[in-house]
């Protein structure tokens, strides 16, 4: 009797997370958020994909949004890296990460993301770039805007419209307002290039947080000379 009613209960299982699906909006979908067996849950999914139900991020995540006439329209690009790239110390950087911070007013085709850890594969609208090394990103909890600072801070010269002393003022008085946190910057400091350690220890001190620069480990001479030469520079 119970293998009769084993088909049943999956046909059942199968209908109502296929309900579940079509009932929801504005969410990602993998096999193991559903009450399937893994390759009934995989086959569930594509097909809804192949229906214009679903929209296929990567292998085994989807998105549920808006339908158009073009089919299921994109995440957005926040929820997208909230999805693959979760957790603190993720952020923009390149272009996206001086746009962000109103420095530049270019709009990268791709908006780049730098993660602490291992990148994920690239996806849609974001690409990834891999911090490993970055540690302190992840230990001090910096926000994605404190990230957009690092990744400013270490690649000073390509990203600026704006000139370099007037860019410095700017972030200078994002630290000393508190939108940006100087503690937990100079908490994850120590795992940063050189350069952008030196860089921020200087708006550190600008923004009266001397204090908090003197714990920044100072690179070597010649690389601080260079980065400082360039964050004053007209």
């Amino acid at each position: 009797m119970s293998t009769l009613l084993a088909p049943r209960r999956n046909r059942r299982s199968a209908a109502d997370a296929r309900r579940a699906v079509l009932a929801s909006r504005r969410r990602f979908w993998e096999p193991g958020d559903l009450a399937l067996s893994p390759s009934t849950a995989h086959h569930l999914l594509g097909e809804l994909e192949n229906r214009g139900e679903l929209r296929r991020v990567r292998r085994g995540l989807y998105w549920r949004g808006t339908k158009t006439p073009l089919g299921m329209a994109t995440p957005p690009t926040d929820r997208l890296i909230e999805a693959l790239a979760p957790g603190p110390g993720v952020g923009p950087a390149g272009q996206s990460a001086a746009n962000l911070l109103h420095l530049s007013t270019q709009v990268a085709r791709r908006a780049l993301v730098a993660v602490p850890g291992r990148a994920p594969s690239d996806a849609g609208s974001v690409a990834f770039v891999s911090r490993a090394a970055r540690t302190g990103r992840t230990a001090a909890g910096l926000n994605a805007v404190e990230v957009a600072l690092l990744e400013v801070l270490d690649d000073w010269h390509t990203l600026l419209e704006v000139p370099p002393g007037d860019a410095a003022k700017q972030l200078s008085e994002l630290l000393r307002s508190g939108n940006l946190r100087a503690e937990r910057l100079a908490q994850a400091a120590a795992t940063e290039p050189g350069r952008s350690r030196a860089r921020l220890a200087a708006l550190l001190t600008m923004a009266g947080r001397s204090d908090l620069a003197a714990g920044i480990p100072p690179p070597d001479p010649r690389t601080r000379r260079a980065a400082l030469a360039s964050l004053e520079a007209a």
